[in-house]
């Protein structure tokens, strides 16, 4: 039998996959046509970030972001030592298919900001496979917009997604396990991912050292479909001391509650890479490297 995760806090939910006609956007409307306004209990954390972060020239060259962490974690009550890959690229949707586009002379682009978090790990079994992909609304840091989700390992597959409906999280899944198999579920919308808490604290405007609280969606990088676990968090900032890390960085802990708290360290240099990251259920990443090309083949 596959390995049983502890249940993750912080980081969150998944997306991708739609159901669309074969309508040209001439025959009907794209169900994304204009951005949706965040929850109101997002909106009210939006002073603490800066909506204009991944707005500035810096992603303009066409080139992604690739970040190697040496990461930990425990499966079959054993910790796993892996190699971890976040990539941030800014990219270009289309309304219509609500995906990278082809055609970029099409009327109805916008751009979106892709987190890819790809992880191999070995077990004394047999490998298991992650693969994340967040999309937020270049202009939107902290309200998630998609997210996919599948893991691959000899017992079986499992993928999730979320979407944004403007009304809710939006959640469809398909998994292997008994009683859970296929289906879908709306999902609180004033949430963050804690998937994508490791891009989307990159935006936070650090130097007043934001303090607030949060609703956390647990991790959904696992290889289960089970429901949600909503956490009512706290939001600390502080700046990071020598012994944490060897650049200067600011510290965010989370507290999704007794005895459970994650910690992100991010550079405070632009464009603030994670640099660390420790969690209360024995997951970890420590940054090996970052460099930026065109990974994707001619």
């Amino acid at each position: 039998m596959p390995f049983s995760l502890v249940r993750y806090p912080f980081f969150l939910l998944i997306s991708g996959l739609w159901l669309v006609s074969g309508c040209s956007p001439a025959d009907k409307k794209p169900q994304h046509s204009r951005a949706p306004a965040s929850a109101p209990a997002l909106q009210a954390v939006l002073p603490y970030f800066n909506q204009e972060w991944a707005m500035r020239n810096y992603w303009e060259d066409g080139l992604a972001e690739v970040a190697t962490y040496a990461a930990e974690r425990v499966v079959y009550k054993k910790k796993r030592t892996f190699d971890y890959t976040q990539i941030t690229v800014k990219e270009e949707f289309n309304q219509q298919f609500n995906v990278k586009t082809d055609d970029y002379k099409r009327a109805d682009l916008f751009p979106v900001m892709k987190i890819n978090q790809f992880c191999q790990l070995q077990t004394d079994q047999y490998p298991y496979h992650f693969l994340t992909s967040l999309f937020f609304r270049r202009d939107q840091p902290v309200a998630l917009y998609k997210m996919t989700t599948s893991s691959q390992e000899w017992c079986g597959n499992t993928f999730k997604t979320i979407v944004d409906d403007g009304v809710n999280f939006e959640e469809t899944y398909d998994s292997y396990w008994d009683g859970q198999g296929v289906g879908s579920r709306d999902l609180r919308r004033d949430v963050f991912l804690e998937d994508a808490l490791s891009y989307s604290l990159r935006a936070l405007r650090f130097e007043q050292l934001p303090s607030f609280n949060l609703v956390v969606l647990d991790l959904q990088q696992t290889n289960k479909a089970t429901p949600p676990v909503y956490y009512e968090a706290h939001l600390t900032t502080s700046a990071a001391v020598a012994a944490d890390v060897p650049t200067p960085a600011w510290r965010v802990a989370i507290l999704l509650g007794p005895g459970k708290e994650n910690v992100y360290w991010f550079a405070k240099e632009y464009p603030n890479v994670l640099l660390r990251q420790t969690t209360w259920d024995g997951r970890s990443l420590r940054l090996k490297s970052t460099r930026r090309f065109a990974y994707w083949p001619k």
